[in-house]
């Protein structure tokens, strides 16, 4: 049979993937949506959002997603779950393979699949992420004016955290598994000269105590003098262990950019994964690949800012250098090329 064929295709479902979705609807382009393995992406963990511009009083994060949702279904765009495993992007249409097994094509992609946090897998962090166990300073921060908390990391995303959160909380104790920071000399100098905050060496976060009525209420530590103490413990070798009442939990090990779909595909990524965009002739910042028809919205192509706000802003750009590239197709309202299966 004959394969339809989309003029866009926006991969994921959080702010960036909805913001686009939002724009591109309204431009009559019929998005197609893929949802993903988590709708609704990083916001969802937030419980409340209060730095968003147009919320006064805030808006809880699954709220606010719902909410962009039904914007862009009441311009027309169209949602599915899928996640893509692989993707085809040298030659019109672009294939894209997705996990349940089918196959859809498309003349343009958005990939806003946004950049998953990692965890430390201490024991409660699912039930207590958003409910003062957090992933994100600058979005949480605010919420733990005269509290003692916990950040878990030793690398530059650690120590900003801790020096932005320490504007608020009266201490901040940044919990690392080694003696050594990994983060730059003066990032660690700034949080190291700081009076409210202390560092925990050769310590890990083992379980994490609260629950969602009442928050985090406090965590259990894990120390050994040789470092990684969880591991040496699953070794059988003896560790101390201490329970702290703290209020808010910050893990800042590092987040994993969703792009694994995209390798090969001549899209170009840094080191990490993170994707890059590229300038107009002028030199101004655009929403496009190397590769043509394809764009990069959100945290996907963001390792620096991860904001909502942001993240909206470089959906509606993606969507608009989408609707620009579709204009220069031949015959944009006839499929490219017939696909059978």
């Amino acid at each position: 049979m004959t394969e339809d064929v989309h003029d866009l295709v926006i991969a994921g479902s959080g702010v960036a993937g909805l913001s686009a979705a939002v724009y591109a609807a309204r431009a009559d382009l019929h998005p197609l949506v893929l949802e993903g393995d988590e709708p609704g992406g990083q916001l969802t963990l937030t419980t409340d959002v209060e730095n968003y511009l147009g919320f006064p009083d805030g808006v809880g994060g699954m709220d606010f997603i719902q909410r962009g949702k039904e914007q862009a279904e009441q311009f027309g765009a169209q949602f599915q779950h899928g996640r893509i495993e692989d993707a085809v992007l040298d030659e019109q249409p672009l294939e894209l393979s997705l996990s349940n097994g089918d196959t859809i094509y498309t003349r343009s992609l958005i990939a806003a699949t946004g950049a998953s946090a990692r965890w430390v897998g201490a024991e409660n962090e699912d039930e207590l992420m958003g409910h003062g166990l957090s992933t994100c300073a600058t979005c949480d921060g605010a919420f733990h004016r005269g509290d003692d908390v916990l950040v878990v990391g030793g690398g530059d995303s650690a120590m900003e955290e801790a020096l932005f959160l320490v504007k608020f909380a009266d201490s901040v104790t940044i919990v690392h598994r080694r003696e050594e920071l990994s983060a730059s000399e003066i990032m660690a100098d700034r949080a190291r000269e700081h009076d409210d905050i202390h560092f925990r060496w050769n310590t890990e976060l083992e379980t994490i105590h609260g629950s969602q009525e009442t928050g985090v209420t406090g965590a259990t530590l894990v120390s050994h003098s040789d470092g990684y103490p969880r591991e040496q413990a699953e070794s059988g070798i003896d560790v101390e262990r201490e329970t702290v009442d703290v209020s808010g939990v910050f893990y800042a090990v590092g987040h994993t950019p969703n792009t694994q779909f995209l390798d090969g595909t001549g899209v170009e990524q840094d080191e990490s994964g993170y994707l890059f965009t590229q300038t107009d002739g002028a030199g101004r910042p655009t929403a496009r690949t190397a590769v043509e028809g394809v764009f990069a919205a959100g945290d996907v192509a963001d390792p620096r800012y991860r904001q909502a706000i942001t993240s909206a802003g470089t959906g509606s750009m993606a969507a608009l250098d989408a609707e620009a590239f579709l204009e220069t197709l031949q015959d944009p309202d006839e499929p490219t090329s017939t696909m059978t299966a």
